[in-house]
């Protein structure tokens, strides 16, 4: 295997990661070791929302194969190396999936995540190092590290097995997982409790559950690229609340892109299937974010409640966007961003509240 790719992949992920942790170096130099700490994992965490968003607008401008081999592109370590190959495939097929533009988006995105990766190595390594003064969280850091390696492995496969569905659908959650692991450092660094009954607690868990399962029905969604499957609403489709839907077609886990698993195409009626499961998903989910704003705000606790009505809107609102205007892009990254923001709302405001119950 030529390892050169990848060590030049990385060492441009290690120039890319220099500039956040400059800056994180010079803002929080002055700061406790703890709140160091937690302003290094809440800027890792923000970078890697950010990635996360770009791994969308990868996905929705079918970028994804830009460069049809990884780490590199062609073996060469940006597409200025690989221009004569790409000239190639684009004057066979203009339209992609292999185009100039297409190549430098796929591989921005590798850049970045590579960036995110070197930030969890460096947040891990200031962990261990503040391990003996009881204010690091070598553990969970370690934990996110190799959670970040396992992200970048699904990355790879990405692309090697050409955008299979159920990878892909992998993927993003890998990426969101991290996001998460990323806000319980900075919680568990330093811990801003907040107290609220058991019935609360149970509930927002689980919440949690319930997106969790919305977001990878959404992530289904989108690999499958059954968005515009329903292009009306309330309706799905010809004025039908539920057309003709093949639920065993639809989620047929392990199956290439538009292939049932059987040697066919997956048909239009599948595609239906996994629309109208994220819709129904859709409405349970909203109606827990309802019950938990008005349980939130009865127990004193207003900020988390609007911030959970404020991105029960958001989602509801870029998700209706999708369908009635034909899934316009900026309406579709802000779907998805909005999703990976409230699993982060909702993660951080259980880890403060059982930072709560334990000084209670």
């Amino acid at each position: 295997m030529d390892w050169t790719p990848l060590l030049q992949v990385a060492l441009l992920g290690a120039a890319v990661a220099a500039v956040p942790l400059t800056w994180w170096h010079l803002r929080a130099s002055g700061g406790s070791p703890a709140a160091r700490l937690r302003a290094l994992a809440v800027l890792t965490a923000f970078l890697t929302f950010d990635l996360i968003a770009f791994g969308a607008f990868t996905r929705l401008t079918d970028s994804g194969l830009g460069c049809p081999d990884w780490p590199g592109c062609y073996g060469q370590a940006s597409p200025v190396g690989a221009r004569a190959h790409i000239a190639v495939e684009q004057a066979a097929r203009p339209t992609g999936p292999v185009t100039h533009g297409k190549a430098w988006v796929e591989m921005i995105h590798r850049y970045l995540a590579a960036g995110v990766g070197v930030l969890c190595v460096v947040l891990c390594f200031q962990n261990w190092r503040q391990r003996a003064s009881g204010v690091g969280r070598p553990g969970l850091a370690t934990l996110t590290l190799g959670w970040v390696i396992l992200q970048g492995a699904f990355g790879a496969l990405t692309v090697t097995m050409k955008l299979f569905p159920a990878i892909v659908t992998l993927h993003l959650l890998f990426g969101i997982g991290l996001l998460l692991l990323l806000v319980l450092q900075a919680e568990a660094l330093q811990p801003r409790p907040l107290q609220a009954s058991a019935a609360l607690r149970t509930g927002l868990w689980v919440l949690l559950v319930l997106v969790v399962l919305q977001v990878s029905l959404g992530g289904w969604v989108s690999t499958n690229y059954a968005v515009l499957a329903c292009d009306e609403f309330p309706s799905c489709r010809a004025g039908s609340l539920w057309p003709d839907a093949d639920f065993a077609g639809g989620f047929t886990l392990w199956r290439e892109l538009g292939t049932d698993g059987r040697g066919g195409l997956l048909s239009f009626a599948a595609l239906i299937a996994i629309h109208l499961a994220h819709r129904v998903g859709a409405f349970a989910v909203l109606a827990g974010l309802i019950w938990a704003g008005l349980r939130l705000r009865r127990e004193g606790l207003t900020r988390p409640a609007a911030w959970l009505w404020g991105l029960a809107a958001w989602q509801f609102l870029s998700g209706l966007s999708n369908v009635v205007l034909g899934w316009p892009l900026v309406a579709a990254l802000a779907h998805t961003s909005g999703a990976a923001a409230l699993l982060a709302v909702l993660v951080s405001l259980l880890a403060r509240l059982h930072a709560g119950q334990r000084i209670r």
